[in-house]
């Protein structure tokens, strides 16, 4: 386990992370327990300097939360677990939480157990511990990526004129839990014809249609680690336009790969990539950034954004998704999760990147 106080900018004596209910169900809980199973509602975990673990659950999560080394505190009401904090904390005065997965409720609820104490917010120091992945972590991810990998070849076997983006969807996500995955990443997008040009629309009743644009952005999750990959292809003959938006991403993605070095600044990649796509006919077609780190979340930490200055280092993982949207035409986007070493990029999604009909 990494050394998150390491990061911190305020010293603080521990730090406290407190599960709600879901959606506020903090990945950093995971990042420090290493549980891969169970849902942890209404948990708690304490990371105290000399790097030991109290790991607090309900009988619920009992039996799954011995999986980990840490101490464990089963609880049977709420008012329990407020005592056993209150009891175990009685002495610290600065506890640092992670206010980006902290509920608003949690929090009030926190001050009233232990009002001694003073709240200091350390969501930056985990963003950055996670930025760089660990050999277990980045197994995980590579796993994942060969999950979806193996499911986007399958992609163009199932498709047929009048199947629904929903139907699509359904396929995918069954392949990949049938591969091994836990869940799909993240709302599977599978998108026809004009829906491409929407970079978050995920499915609907949309039927294939002969010569649409099919957009699919699919990820697993593998033992809570995830992949994020996209391909376009075009079912049935492409026009002219489809093949120069195609080519043309797929050239600003190699643009991002030549980028792509130790030292170099993430907003750096980006402008390579926006600048090369403005250069072309598609110029202002490019509406989103070129990629996001990758991990316990799908979108773990800042990426190739504008304005962020970020030193890239070795073992962050990322992604790398140049895109060209057209509204009321359709839209390419293609996209490859990365890893960053010291010799070279490695590319950890292996999907064919040429542009195909199919």
């Amino acid at each position: 386990m990494k050394n998150i106080f390491s990061q911190c900018k305020t010293s603080v004596d521990a730090i406290l992370l407190k599960n709600s209910s879901l959606p506020f169900i903090d990945d950093n809980f995971f990042y420090v327990t290493g549980l891969e199973q169970g849902l942890f509602e209404g948990s708690a975990v304490v990371l105290h300097t000399d790097g030991a673990l109290d790991l607090f659950v309900s009988e619920l999560e009992a039996e799954s939360a011995r999986k980990t080394n840490a101490r464990l505190c089963v609880y049977k009401t709420r008012e329990e677990l407020s005592t056993m904090l209150k009891h175990l904390l009685a002495q610290e005065k600065t506890i640092g939480i992670n206010a980006n997965g902290l509920s608003y409720q949690s929090y009030v609820e926190l001050g009233e157990i232990l009002p001694q104490v003073k709240f200091i917010d350390v969501s930056k120091a985990f963003d950055s511990t996670r930025l760089i992945k660990d050999d277990s972590e980045i197994q995980c991810i590579k796993s994942a990526c060969a999950i979806s990998d193996a499911v986007m070849e399958t992609i163009p076997d199932v498709l047929y004129q009048g199947m629904t983006e929903y139907e699509l969807a359904a396929e995918i996500n069954y392949a990949m839990q049938n591969r091994g995955a836990e869940k799909p990443a993240f709302d599977t997008i599978s998108s026809f014809h004009t829906n491409t040009a929407e970079p978050h629309y995920s499915h609907g009743d949309a039927k294939l249609r002969k010569n649409d644009f099919v957009l699919c952005d699919i990820g697993a999750c593998f033992k809570r680690y995830n992949s994020d990959i996209t391909r376009t292809f075009v079912f049935g003959k492409a026009t002219e336009q489809q093949r120069e938006m195609y080519d043309v991403v797929l050239k600003a993605q190699q643009v991002a790969f030549d980028a792509i070095r130790l030292g170099v600044k993430a907003c750096d990649v980006h402008t390579a990539v926006s600048t090369f796509i403005d250069s072309t006919k598609f110029k202002n077609r490019f509406i989103h950034s070129t990629g996001h780190s990758l991990g316990l979340a799908v979108h773990d930490g800042v990426g190739f954004a504008p304005g962020n200055t970020m030193e890239l280092r070795e073992n962050m993982v990322l992604t790398v998704e140049p895109g060209v949207y057209i509204p009321g035409c359709g839209g390419v986007r293609i996209e490859d999760d990365v890893l960053i070493k010291k010799e070279k990029l490695m590319l950890l999604s292996r999907s064919p990147r040429e542009f195909t009909e199919l």
